[in-house]
């Protein structure tokens, strides 16, 4: 494998370049951050930073995107932490309402894409209900960015052609007795878990009772496309033990296209050589 050169690149041409809509005051952007790698915000997303009088962040938020903010901006922090104290979804929506009524031009800064699995789309519902003008403005979900970083397509033509993107925990912290884990075991190759490492046995459990296969591959990310990213490579019978010291957030990913992340994996030769340098 050819290891990329991790020398910093530096751009100066300026934003103004590109025709970029006005951040009126008044309104709330709904913005996702991506999975952390600060550099794969999209173009509105850091507009929105150096232009936003108040950030509302999430706790899944990179301190580098934080760090983008323009000077004139607030931070406020408006994270939901399992077992710790939070605010609440309404409280959040509630004060976007009221920062937005006070003339500011407010950012909700989420983690990942605001409408997978982000409550997007409860607050997007409550400003409309409040009568303040929005603009939502997609992220990389960590199923999509975070999967690429640890060297495993979400799709391949020998592999699937169907992925299922699940929820680890529903909003009081269960796992989700929605779904039809027969259906999903037979019918979908791949599938992506998002906040699963707590209910990881009962998954596991789950998924061999539906007939997915024992020594079937399964990959745990954790906090995907930072420094810290960690990869398990395991089998779904074999996960759950290994996975002993795994923090999150992490995502787990059950089928054969976990396999392809033997030959690209492209981001750990890259984090060994920042670590590396003098």
């Amino acid at each position: 494998m050819i290891i990329l050169q991790a020398r910093p690149v530096r751009y100066e041409r300026e934003m103004d370049e590109i025709d970029l809509p006005a951040f009126e005051p008044g309104s709330v952007w709904l913005v996702g951050a991506g999975p952390g790698d600060p550099g794969l915000l999209t173009l509105y997303a850091l507009h929105a930073l150096r232009s936003a009088d108040v950030v509302v962040y999430d706790a899944l938020v990179d301190q580098r995107i934080l760090d983008l903010a323009g000077k004139q901006a607030r931070l406020e922090f408006a994270g939901k932490r399992g077992g710790r104290p939070s605010p609440t979804q309404p409280d959040i929506s509630r004060r976007l309402i009221e920062l937005a009524k006070a003339q500011n031009r407010v950012l909700r800064l989420k983690g990942g894409d605001p409408f997978v699995f982000g409550r997007g789309g409860e607050e997007a519902l409550a400003l409309v209900e409040a009568g303040i003008p929005f603009r939502l403005i997609p992220g990389i979900t960590a199923g999509i960015g975070g999967l690429a970083y640890a060297g495993i397509p979400v799709t391949h033509r020998e592999a699937n052609a169907a992925v299922a993107f699940i929820t680890g925990h529903t909003a009081g912290g269960d796992l989700p007795d929605t779904i039809d884990w027969m259906a999903l075991a037979k019918g979908v190759p791949v599938i992506v878990f998002y906040m699963a490492l707590t209910h990881l046995p009962q998954i596991v459990e789950k998924l061999m009772a539906a007939g997915r296969r024992r020594d079937e591959p399964v990959a745990i990310i954790s906090k995907a496309t930072t420094a810290d990213q960690k990869v398990l490579i395991s089998t779904l019978s074999a996960c759950v033990a290994e996975s002993e010291g795994i923090e999150p957030p992490a995502m787990v990913v059950v089928g054969e296209v976990v396999k392809l992340n033997a030959a690209l994996d492209w981001f750990t030769p890259l984090q060994a050589k920042m670590r590396a340098k003098p």
